[in-house]
């Protein structure tokens, strides 16, 4: 018999259909019949036929006609809201959809898992993890940790041992002894009072990943869940029932308290949840879609779901991934706009670089060089002034190495601490089953990632800073000799002229992004916890620092590839091109003035897609390898130290790059 969860004022009502030829109109009543028959007053209503409304699906949003027959418009199961016209107790938009929804708009239940085992998730798997690209299960080494501390809960609930958290209050109420018969109560009060974030929910894809984090610290097997809880949490998971978490709330200390109980709060099915199938609706009518059950909490398990730093950490692992991308990219963008902006590759000698060997700056100034060299790559357009009179180009193109360089030196060590941390144990208390016993730390503290998040976004943002001066010079005809704001007919066109202005707002706003968040402090239960990380406005504040990286850069790169109609028939490397014509697969130049915000995110897209990076890193790989076999070729065996620092002397001009063996 087929059955729908039906929406009516804010209220979720379960409408079994018994017949056959049912229609929409039929539903809509009979959910209606049921709410009014709750209401003492019938919801103000003489009856259902008096009530005009409308039907639509939670998922989509999309109307659905009165005449139409369940089994042809609807799933078994499917949500669907009913809309009381003129009525102001029914809200205008459910929010069935989360914003960023095309990232889930094509989900399908994926079939290959991760194993976890709480000491070898990387960052890239928690993204893709976050994606929905992959299930979760357990290790058998896992499992076994897992029972193991559980064994030690359930000895000190048996001997009514007084320990933090299982057996007292929390916070300023540690002191206070829980009898026996209220600790499960307990784990639900915890959850329900804890759950007090504000702000927009997490979309899926980061919420996936917040869930996916805790799981593995669970299956460290300090946090002391049972094994039976953990399981119903990875199916609920593989299932992409996924908990409402306000993205506010959280100071970074204690863990993430407010948003990691907003997720349990989900998982015990109270609160809001998402699935795929269902969009938002009340918790315990989404698992019950999903043939699953709320969680029961026994004794620490509410603790063990909300203690740690996942929040700040999964969007860390999200920051640290798209900086990473941005990064590489930056340089390609930048060797465009070098190309366009008819500079010298003289910077980039090897020479120079071996000599302030950061590993960072020595990797940008060798991908300038892979994408410009021109015997490998020949350019018509750095043929054309070759001999010109320019002796050495701008900061913001000569000293890419030095800037892109240490911003990828930033990113490492950023996700050094954030490897670490995704891999750690951070409860209170901790459970050690080999001891016997728990202890009482501060794991949870936030410190760790939100001092390296805030340094995150500080780096990363130079890409945009910089970024924004090169779109300045493509624009200014002082500076590029092409046409103003690089289009035809300026005064009547004004081409680039605000697509510049939006880049300056965005490094603006980013410039106070920056401020480091991790700098304050305010103490929280009452003193209890008087230091605090500020861990939750890093990470946030971080992803949107690297978004507005992500947005300059797609302006940079439409600006260079626009310059590049104007020295036409001229052509650039043969990487670049490739840059070109993927730019031109989805943005067509500008002969004229037209709708330029579509055209930003198109590019922009293809940012984060990583799209560009791809085109271009096969000639970059193919040159390290060429030039790896030039220098043993031409070399004799020497130290490994003296090869490192340059034993190979490098000749550049803006045409001819010779290799000659030096005398040691």
């Amino acid at each position: 018999m087929p059955r729908y969860t039906v929406h009516v004022r804010g209220e979720w009502l379960a409408v079994p259909c018994r017949g056959e030829g049912l229609t929409v109109l039929w539903l809509g009543r009979e959910a209606l019949r049921r709410y009014m028959k709750n209401k003492p007053d019938n919801g103000g209503f003489a009856s259902v036929d008096d009530v005009k409304f409308y039907v639509r699906r939670c998922k989509g949003l999309g109307l659905l006609d009165h005449d139409d027959l369940l089994e042809v418009a609807l799933e078994d199961n499917e949500f669907v809201e009913v809309v009381i016209e003129g009525d102001v107790m029914s809200p205008d938009f459910i929010p069935s959809q989360p914003e960023g929804f095309y990232l889930y708009s094509k989900y399908r239940e994926p079939d290959k898992y991760i194993a976890l085992d709480g000491d070898s998730l990387t960052t890239e798997d928690l993204v893709n993890l976050g994606k929905g690209l992959y299930k979760i299960k357990l290790t058998p080494e896992a499992e076994k940790r897992v029972q193991d501390s559980r064994e030690v809960i359930e000895s000190i609930v048996r001997e009514k041992t007084v320990v933090y958290g299982i057996t007292t209050g929390f916070g300023k109420f540690a002191n206070t002894v829980i009898p026996p018969d209220k600790l499960k109560e307990l784990q639900f009060n915890l959850v329900r009072s804890h759950s007090s974030g504000v702000g927009k929910p997490l979309i899926p894809e980061r919420c996936r990943m917040l869930m996916a984090l805790r799981i593995n610290v669970l299956a460290k097997g300090y946090s002391g869940i049972s094994l039976e809880t953990l399981k119903q949490v990875i199916e609920m998971f593989n299932a992409s029932c996924l908990p409402y978490v306000p993205e506010k709330g959280t100071v970074g200390a204690s863990g993430d308290l407010a948003p990691l109980s907003h997720l349990a709060l989900g998982l015990i099915g109270e609160g809001k949840m998402w699935s795929p199938k269902s969009g938002w609706a009340d918790a315990k009518y989404v698992l019950e879609a999903h043939g699953l059950k709320p969680v029961t909490l026994k004794p620490k398990e509410g603790l063990a779901l909300i203690n740690g730093t996942q929040m700040i950490t999964s969007l860390g692992c999200e920051a640290v991934e798209r900086a990473s991308a941005i990064a590489r990219q930056a340089d390609i963008v930048a060797a465009l706009t070098l190309e366009v902006l008819k500079g010298t590759t003289k910077a980039f000698d090897t020479d120079i670089h071996a000599v302030r060997p950061h590993r960072g700056q020595i990797e940008v100034a060798f991908r300038f060089r892979s994408l410009l060299d021109s015997d490998h790559h020949p350019s018509e357009i750095a043929e054309s002034h070759r001999f010109c009179s320019r002796v050495q180009d701008a900061y913001t193109l000569r000293c890419c190495p030095q800037v892109h360089g240490v911003v990828n030196d930033t990113i490492a060590f950023v996700k050094d601490i954030i490897l670490t941390e995704i891999n750690s144990a951070t409860d209170n208390p901790m459970v050690f089953a080999k001891r016997g016993e728990t202890i009482s730390g501060g794991n949870f503290h936030g410190e760790y990632p939100a001092k390296a998040l805030d340094y995150l976004a500080i780096a990363v943002h130079e890409l945009a800073a910089i970024s924004e001066r090169r779109i300045e010079r493509l624009c200014n005809p002082s500076l590029s000799e092409l046409p103003a704001f690089l289009v035809a007919e300026g005064g009547l066109n004004s081409g680039f002229m605000i697509a510049h202005c939006t880049a300056a707002a965005l490094v603006s706003e980013s410039k106070a992004l920056c401020h480091p968040s991790s700098v304050d402090s305010l103490s929280t239960s009452a003193a209890t916890e008087d230091h605090v990380s500020m861990g939750g406005w890093a990470s946030r504040k971080a992803l949107r620092v690297i978004e507005h990286v992500e947005q300059v850069l797609a302006i940079e790169l439409l600006a260079a590839c626009q310059g590049i109609e104007f020295l036409r028939p001229l052509k650039t490397t043969t990487p670049l091109e490739k840059v070109y014509d993927l730019v031109r697969s989805v943005v067509r130049p500008w002969i004229k003035d037209r709708f330029m915000a579509p055209d930003i995110e198109a590019a922009h897209r293809l940012l984060v897609d990583q799209k560009v990076w791809e085109v271009a890193v096969p000639y970059i790989e193919k040159y390290r390898t060429e030039q790896n076999q030039e220098l043993f070729q031409e070399s004799r065996p020497i130290s490994p130290t003296a090869f490192s620092l340059g034993s190979l002397h490098k000749k550049t001009d803006d045409k001819h790059t010779h290799l000659e063996s030096e005398d040691l």
